[in-house]
C-alpha cells in the first residue's frame, strides 16, 4: 500500500502516528493551495479565517508548550495540556467554516485518542470501563502534532497578511 494523502471527505490513516497525519493534513491543504485545487474564497473571508487561525494557533500554543517543557511534567498535567489542546481545536470549529473548519475538524479526529488515555492515581487501577495507560511515546507524538498544528495555523495566520492577494495558502485551504 502506498503512502498517500487521505481524501478531504475522510480522515488520515489510522495507523500512522498522531504527528504524522498532522503533517498530512497540513501538507494536503498547501499542495491544494499550491497547486489551485481548492476553490478562491474572498479575501475579507480569507483574513477571518486567518484571524481565527491565529487565536486558534496561540490557544494551542499556550496549551501544549516546548519539548523540553512538557517532559518535566508529570504524565496528569500532559494528558491535561493535550485535552486543552483539543478544547481550543473544539471552539475553533464551533467558530468557524469552510475549510479551516474542515481542516480543524479532520485534525480533531486525529487528536481524538488523547481522550481515551487515562493517567490513574496509585489507588485507582481502573476508570470508566477501563485504564488507557499512553506511552511516554505516544503523549510525545500527540504534544509534537498539536506543535505541528501549531505551526500550521500560524503559516496561515500571517500569510492573509502579505503581500500577496487572495486566500492565503495553508490549512484554510482543505476543501
Amino acid at each position: 500500500m502506498t503512502a498517500h494523502a487521505a481524501p478531504p471527505d475522510r480522515p488520515p490513516r489510522s495507523g500512522a502516528e498522531l504527528c504524522a497525519q498532522v503533517a498530512e493534513l497540513a501538507e494536503e491543504a498547501e499542495r491544494q493551495s499550491r497547486d489551485g485545487v481548492s476553490e478562491s474564497a474572498p479575501v475579507e473571508s480569507a483574513l477571518v479565517d486567518a484571524a481565527l487561525a491565529g487565536k486558534i494557533s496561540a490557544d494551542l500554543a499556550e496549551a501544549v508548550g516546548p519539548a523540553a517543557e512538557q517532559e518535566r511534567l508529570p504524565v496528569v498535567d500532559r494528558l491535561e495540556r493535550l485535552r486543552e489542546a483539543l478544547a481550543a481545536l473544539a471552539l475553533g470549529i464551533a467558530r468557524s467554516h469552510g475549510r479551516l473548519a474542515c481542516f480543524l475538524a479532520r485534525a480533531g479526529i486525529v487528536l481524538a485518542p488523547v481522550l481515551q488515555w487515562r493517567a490513574p492515581g496509585p489507588d485507582q487501577m481502573q476508570a470508566s470501563g477501563g485504564v488507557v495507560l499512553p506511552t511516554p511515546d505516544e503523549i510525545s507524538d500527540a504534544e509534537d502534532a498539536v506543535r505541528r498544528l501549531h505551526s500550521a495555523l500560524t503559516r496561515t495566520s500571517t500569510a492573509a497578511v502579505g503581500p500577496q492577494a487572495g486566500p492565503p495558502p495553508g490549512p484554510t485551504a482543505v476543501t
